[in-house]
Parts: C-alpha cells; sequence; structure tokens
C-alpha cells in the first residue's frame, strides 16, 4: 500500500463545493487521511466544483431539480476521473449513485439536531403570531406548519452567511439550520436553541459527512478504510433504506433517525403533509446489522398509513 500512497507529485484530488462549510469538510477528509497515513498536506489537492444548486439561488430545489442539484456535477468529475474522491454532506445525497460510484466511507457524525436562528427571539414557542420563518426545506416547512400553522413560511435559501444576512434584511424572523453545520464553522453561537429530535425529527443523514469513490479504484477504497467510521455507516444504512423505500426527494416531506443501543438499532421516521396538516410516525428496534432491512420495514408500515393523496396533497 505504501506505493500507492498519495504524494506532492501526485495529489488525491478531493472534489467539493465551493461554500465555506463543503471545504471545512473537504479540508476535514484532508485531516483524518494525513493522520491515519502519516501524509503531508500537499499530498492533496483540493478541487472546487461548481453545482446547479448553488448557483441557482432564488427558486426552491423542488422547482429546479431537488437533491441531486448539489452532486450532479461533482459525480460527473469523478466519473471522469478529474478527481479521485468527493465530499458530501449526507443529507444533500440522493439515496441511489450513479453507476460505477459507491458511498461506504463515513466520518464520525456530528449533532443531529436543527439549531432555531433568530435575532430576536429564542425558540419557536416565542415567535409571534403571524411571524415569518425562512427555510428552503420541505420538511422543516411541514413540522413547523404542524404545530405552528399561525406562521408564515417564506423560501429561504442559501449558505450560513447568505441566511444570516437575510434575518438581518427582516427577509424572515426567524430560519433553521444545522447544529452540525454550525459547530463546523465555529458558530455555535448562532443559533438561539437546539431542536431536540422529539420535537422535531430531523433529515435522514443529518450532521454525517460520505466520501464517494469510484467503484473500481482499489487503492481509494484502501485509502478511506482507515477513516470509515462503523457506527455512522450502520446508522446510515438504515436512514438511507428508509429514505429509499419511501422514494425520498425535496418534494417529500420525510424525517428519520436511527441510534444504537448496544447490539439494537432504533429507527424512528415520520411523514408530513406538505403543508403541515398531518404527520405519521412510527419507529423499530432490531439488529444492528440489518438496518436496511429494518429501514425498508419501517417506511412500509408508514406507507401502509398514508391516504392515496397524502404526499401530493389533493
Amino acid at each position: 500500500m505504501t506505493d500507492a500512497l498519495p504524494t506532492p507529485a501526485s495529489p488525491l484530488k478531493i472534489g467539493t463545493r465551493g461554500s465555506p462549510l463543503a471545504l471545512w469538510q473537504a479540508h476535514e477528509v484532508r485531516r483524518v487521511l494525513m493522520a491515519a497515513w502519516d501524509l503531508p498536506e500537499d499530498a492533496f489537492e483540493t478541487v472546487i466544483i461548481k453545482v446547479t444548486g448553488d448557483q441557482i439561488q432564488d427558486k426552491a430545489l423542488r422547482e429546479i431539480g431537488g437533491k441531486g442539484l448539489f452532486t450532479r456535477e461533482i459525480e460527473e468529475a469523478l466519473t471522469d476521473g478529474g478527481i479521485d474522491i468527493a465530499v458530501h454532506s449526507m443529507k444533500d445525497m440522493p439515496t441511489l449513485q450513479p453507476e460505477g460510484l459507491v458511498l461506504d466511507c463515513y466520518l464520525p457524525r456530528a449533532d443531529v439536531r436543527d439549531a432555531f436562528v433568530s435575532r430576536n427571539h429564542a425558540s419557536i414557542r416565542d415567535l409571534p403570531q403571524g411571524a415569518k420563518v425562512g427555510s428552503s426545506s420541505l420538511r422543516r416547512r411541514a413540522q413547523l406548519a404542524l404545530v405552528r400553522p399561525d406562521l408564515e413560511l417564506v423560501e429561504f435559501r442559501g449558505n450560513v452567511q447568505t441566511r444570516m444576512r437575510k434575518l438581518d434584511e427582516g427577509v424572515a424572523d426567524a430560519t433553521f439550520l444545522a447544529m452540525a453545520g454550525l459547530a463546523r464553522l465555529g458558530m455555535q453561537d448562532v443559533a438561539r436553541s437546539a431542536i431536540e429530535p422529539e420535537e422535531m425529527l430531523p433529515a435522514v443523514a443529518q450532521g454525517a459527512i460520505g466520501v464517494e469513490r469510484r467503484e473500481t479504484d482499489a487503492r481509494v477504497a484502501a485509502l478511506l478504510s482507515r477513516i470509515h467510521d462503523r457506527e455512522t455507516g450502520l446508522r446510515l444504512a438504515a436512514e438511507r433504506a428508509f429514505l429509499l423505500t419511501l422514494d425520498g426527494s425535496c418534494q417529500t416531506p420525510i424525517a428519520g433517525l436511527a441510534l444504537l443501543e448496544g447490539d439494537t438499532l432504533w429507527l424512528r421516521g415520520e411523514i408530513l403533509r406538505s403543508d403541515g396538516s398531518e404527520a405519521i410516525r412510527d419507529e423499530i428496534r432490531g439488529p444492528l446489522t440489518e438496518g436496511a432491512a429494518l429501514g425498508e420495514t419501517l417506511a412500509r408500515r408508514l406507507l401502509s398509513r398514508a391516504p392515496a393523496d397524502f404526499f401530493t396533497g389533493k
């Protein structure tokens, strides 16, 4: 394996989006690979790739193509050999990878909770009637409408810095961000409060960083094997199978969270009508090595309880 390690003359190319959070994640993958293999920083090259989802800020994701807008161009570069690995926020990842690509390396998962962010209010409960809440997440919008139907929901996209500026400009009175993202940027103080999963179940795979590679690249597979976190992999196997069975997309409000309890995996799931008028929840426990089967079973349970018009709203 020593002869196959990246060097300054032949660096491992890490593909990523160009936002501050995406770059932090790419640099974290670089850091743990450096530590695992005793490599210098210049044995890696960070390749910033512009993706459609970052370039179109004035439309909701569901209107322009969904989650793949944050990954398509990066995965094309990976397939074509322009990069060696791709680093992703797993909550942005479609449930299926393009042919020839695999996702089997995850860093240890961070805080899964949503953050309530506001300049003037401490929590959802403290928002006055009719307050404006900005979010582009169909899940967050539906969950909020379920508990506070009096609030006005406005479309709200962009990176952390852009969203904070929009709050300052009065576009909304509050918004939601991921606690993990704020922590990674050293901006934990931006959160007025962290929302526990019992109050707002997070997005599938929230807080997890994934590293995608070419299926046939044995060298990269060996490199990544040292940094893969098994517990995160077991949890995401259940959550992503749950999402896949529900045919989850940016047009479907879905939440899910798996936790390990010794040798048992506990998976909670939730589907909602897009207007927040109804939510269906359930949970399942089983052997931690059977996460994918548990995720599929839980999804089918929820689907069996949902009326035909549940996701369409018709």
